[in-house]
């Protein structure tokens, strides 16, 4: 089941796939954009994953751990895959996947240097459609190496467009389109659009492999590609059985094997004449000898030679079917008419009615880009760390390889990942944010990707979710209890409350708080120290890193985290406590562990060791110093608005219908009226709204000082969003000196300046949607208890008070008008790059980056990051359907996509468009 009406024919095929076990998912987009320079692939000494397998050794090496492509799809393991090849007779390399550059080649770290856009996807890839923008003059390799290379990090990078080779309009648009007509029978459609004024001849080889699993285990059986048939390629393998590749109108097919060419990679003899770089030496050097005259193999591909008149276009045709065909391309034509109004159906049925034409096409991008983004993720660290003789337990040799501690890890699964080229594995705590977008489309995937981080052969042992496989000891917020809760009330909402989801998340987030309690609060102090954080180089230095002063970090941010993920957990507990009595007392715990964290941040009293400046009216770390001495890093920045995002409200019967949790309630407050005193949410008591509470690290007071900061468009409120760092650093730079050296923190509102975690993250000024997400949360649930008497100005000093909700209806506006068309036709996300503004064929096209440039919205950072950039579309949704009557009047509002009310007089019905 997922969002839109029974009667909705994608709707049917995913409850098909989920309730039925219709593979109808079986097959997708689930090959990776990059897999050279992984860590999976790295077998280096050093540890030096870029360096150790090169884009230039790609063609030639077979991969270990997983396989990449270009437009491709693969089964849902990976064992047979499929994608394009292109060559435009004057590359010097067989166009087989995209390139960028490295960590050390980009002037901001590494970066994707090719133009491609997930058009269109349904949530069980019955259809999907990808663009790959491919230049006609020779792709300029080095060109791009060098001249980024040869840039400070003070000046911008150096841009595919900027070289020229798109001039005159001489590419090609090559368009690849999957349309199911059952399961395992998909038909495929490649549209090549020459966008010049002058014929040009391109090759297209669309290409059949297995992944290679046979040359490290000896006792997987090699699978096979032969042709059967002119234009008709079989693979048969001992699990998949036999599949076959239709071909319509072949010029040849060609085969080869998947093996590594070590002759051309490390000067030895190969062991067979037939490699995995046959085609681009056949294709290029004409090399006829490179490919295997018996046409079988494990890799092959149909060779098509095209002519394409300038402005007009040519479209093959393939079929890949689990079943032999005779009349193979039988209602192709009809199959794609079908799938696509069925796609058109269903995001027709989940948009709100009251979205612009800009803004559905923003919205479906979006979740188009969340679909494609899916990958196999394949990484077994007890193989890898032994073929590193790095085992721990294995009488291991080398202490330095990465992740040692992690031996128990095995990672075999189809997982959202943030970047399928810069950041082609999953990351924790994105994967939390790409649940809330990849609910309004397939709710049970979206469900299934949460708990996958709580499994045994996920989590560490001792409750630490894995962050990232550079490192998957790293420290990432603790945002799944905040996930896994929305999630229940998206499903509430749905008809499908599931209180074993909700039970399975809480057992596995309960050893993950504990992890979070034993190992980062050394002090015992309730104040955190996570370190990185995901926030990258917010600070004056790296966080995860040995303090060049000594001592240790408090962090505001880490503090905060652990204060909202007590909030959240409290929340799961209270509705536990409807199934189970046992949860009450485990609710207590909480209400406890919030209470003393945000104490823990601001005493009462006087201290100059609290987080909390009081002359300020901020939130900053706190550097403890090895004498004992402590000092506040005046940084304004995100890690001093996150604690306004520790803020949850309840209503007035969700506490009070359990006795034995007030009692311990009354009894905490009788011990410690100080606490409460302080921590009070509201100068005059816990009643709000309808009789609601507020659990909150800020009173009124405090609150009231942060929204002065977060508003004020001099500070952190950009015409785009909530800036990461404030403005004002931009004139009053953080400069902290230790032993002679100068720590600063300035405000830089595209990308960063330094090297710190290899220079291609910016938290000091751009804004990420990921934690403006949380701010309009919080702020939303401030409104629903504060209501329509609490004003404030907006933006600060403008003399316009508004209401929490129309603030947040602002910041919406400004987020989502990042990729929207302005009063002037332009996107904000593509700045001044003329060819996005103004090109009919670019200009409707979105890409969804990382992050955004604080004073003007253009896009920054990885450039596919639909992943939790892909929250503009619940953001959207939300802002959709919902009006500030139902905040106020209404509890069902707190599903973020919208679902949870509907407006008076609306024809647009949410709850019953979203029904099984």
């Amino acid at each position: 089941m997922a969002l839109a009406d029974v009667d909705v024919t994608e709707q049917k095929r995913l409850n098909d796939a989920h309730a039925a076990q219709v593979p109808w998912k079986k097959w997708g987009p689930y090959l990776s954009e990059r897999q050279w320079g992984t860590v999976r692939e790295d077998y280096s000494e050093d540890g030096d994953a870029w360096n150790y397998f090169t884009h230039d050794q790609a063609r030639s090496r077979a991969y270990r751990w997983g396989e990449d492509g270009l437009g491709g799809l693969c089964d849902d393991q990976q064992r047979l895959c499929f994608a394009l090849a292109l060559w435009n007779g004057r590359d010097p390399i067989l166009k087989e996947r995209l390139f960028g550059l490295t960590n050390s080649e980009g002037n901001h770290g590494e970066d994707v240097k090719e133009y491609y856009f997930y058009v269109d996807s349904t949530p069980t890839h019955s259809y999907m459609k990808y663009l790959y923008k491919y230049p006609q003059r020779e792709y300029p390799y080095l060109d791009l190496i060098e001249t980024n290379r040869k840039r400070s990090r003070e000046e911008l990078e150096y841009e595919l467009l900027d070289t020229g080779v798109f001039d005159d309009d001489r590419y090609f648009d090559v368009f690849v389109e999957y349309a199911k007509r059952d399961p395992q029978d998909i038909f495929v459609r490649i549209s090549v659009h020459n966008r010049g004024r002058d014929a040009a001849q391109l090759r297209i080889l669309p290409t059949l492999w297995f992944r290679n699993t046979w040359s490290e285990n000896h006792d997987d059986p090699r699978p096979s590609l032969c042709e059967e048939a002119p234009g008709v390629i079989r693979a048969s393998h001992h699990e998949l059985g036999n599949y076959w590749l239709y071909c319509e109108g072949a010029t040849e097919l060609l085969f080869t094997e998947n093996e590594s060419n070590a002759r051309r990679l490390w000067n030895r003899p190969n062991a067979s004449p037939y490699v995995k770089d046959a085609f681009h030496a056949y294709v290029i050097s004409g090399q006829r000898e490179a490919v295997n005259p018996a046409r079988t193999g494990t890799k092959a591909a149909a060779h098509y030679a095209c002519d394409v008149p300038g402005g007009d276009s040519v479209t093959i045709r393939l079929r890949l079917s689990a079943a032999s065909r005779d009349n193979a391309f039988d209602g192709f034509e009809n199959t794609f008419n079908e799938r696509i109004a069925d796609a058109d159906e269903f995001y027709e049925r989940i948009a709100p009615k009251s979205l612009t034409e800009d803004q559905r096409r923003v919205h479906r991008q979006a979740l188009a880009g969340m679909l494609w983004g899916k990958q196999y993720y394949y990484f077994d660290l007890e193989l890898w760390l032994r073929e590193h003789g790095s085992h721990p337990l294995l009488d291991g040799e080398r202490l330095d390889v990465r992740n040692t501690g992690w031996f128990h890890m095995l990672n075999a699964d189809v997982i959202s990942m943030p970047d399928k080229w810069e950041y082609p594995w999953y990351a924790a705590w994105d994967l939390a944010f790409h649940t809330i977008s990849l609910a309004l489309v397939d709710f049970d995937f979206a469900q299934e990707q949460l708990l996958l981080m709580l499994r045994t052969l996920y989590v560490h042992p001792s409750g630490q979710i894995p962050a990232y496989e550079w490192n998957f000891s790293d420290v990432n917020p603790p945002v799944h209890a905040a996930a896994t809760l929305w999630l229940y009330r998206y499903g509430k909402e749905l008809g499908r409350a599931d209180p074993r989801f909700l039970e399975r998340s809480f057992q596995g987030l309960m050893l993950n708080f504990n992890w979070w309690v034993n190992r980062k609060d050394p002090s015992g102090r309730n104040v955190f120290a996570g370190g990185f954080l995901g926030l990258d180089n917010i600070g004056v230095f790296d966080r995860s890193a040995q303090l060049p002063t000594g001592g240790s970090l408090e962090q505001a941010d880490g503090t905060a985290w652990m204060a909202f993920y007590c909030q959240c957990m409290l929340e799961m507990a209270i509705i536990l406590t409807e199934y189970d009595p046992m949860y009450e007392e485990i609710a207590f715990r909480f209400v406890q562990h919030f209470m003393w964290i945000a104490y823990a941040m601001d005493r009462r009293g006087e201290h100059p060791d609290d987080m909390w400046d009081e002359h300020d009216g901020f939130f900053y770390d706190l550097l403890r110093l090895p004498d004992g001495q402590t000092m506040r890093l005046k940084i304004r920045s995100m890690v001093g608005l996150l604690p306004l995002c520790a803020t949850t409200v309840f209503e007035a019967d969700s506490v009070t219908r359990y006795p034995k949790l007030m009692e311990l309630i009354a009894q905490f407050r009788k011990r410690y009226p100080e606490l409460l005193a302080h921590v009070a949410p509201t100068d005059t008591g816990f009643i709000g709204h309808r009789e609601r509470r507020l659990l909150s690290i800020l009173n009124r007071r405090k609150l009231e000082r942060v929204l002065g900061y977060l508003l004020d468009e001099n500070e952190f409120l950009g015409p785009h969003g909530i800036r990461s760092l404030s403005r004002y650093h931009l004139e009053h730079p953080y400069v902290l000196n230790v032993g002679g050296t100068d720590y600063k923190v300035e405000y830089l509102p595209a990308e960063s300046n330094t090297g710190m975690f290899g220079g291609n993250s910016n938290w000091r000024g751009p804004v990420w949607m990921p934690v403006n997400m949380l701010v309009v949360r919080a702020l939303m649930n401030l409104y629903s208890f504060f209501g329509d008497e609490f004003k404030v100005q907006c933006p600060t000093g403008s003399g316009q008070y508004m209401t929490l909700f129309e603030v947040t209806q602002e910041i919406v506006r400004r987020l989502t008008g990042t990729f929207l068309r302005d009063a002037d036709g332009r996107r904000p996300v593509y700045g001044g790059t003329s060819k996005f503004q103004d090109d009919p064929h670019w200009r409707d096209l979105i890409l969804f980056y990382e992050y955004f440039h604080g004073d003007n919205g253009a896009g920054l950072g990885a450039s596919h990051q639909t992943g939790w950039t892909g929250l503009v579309a619940p953001l959207l949704d939300m802002f959709g359907r919902i009006d500030a009557r139902t905040v106020l009047e209404s509890d069902r509002w707190r599903v973020m996509a919208g679902t949870a009310a509907q407006q008076s007089g609306s024809s647009d019905n949410a709850l019953n468009a979203r029904r099984p």
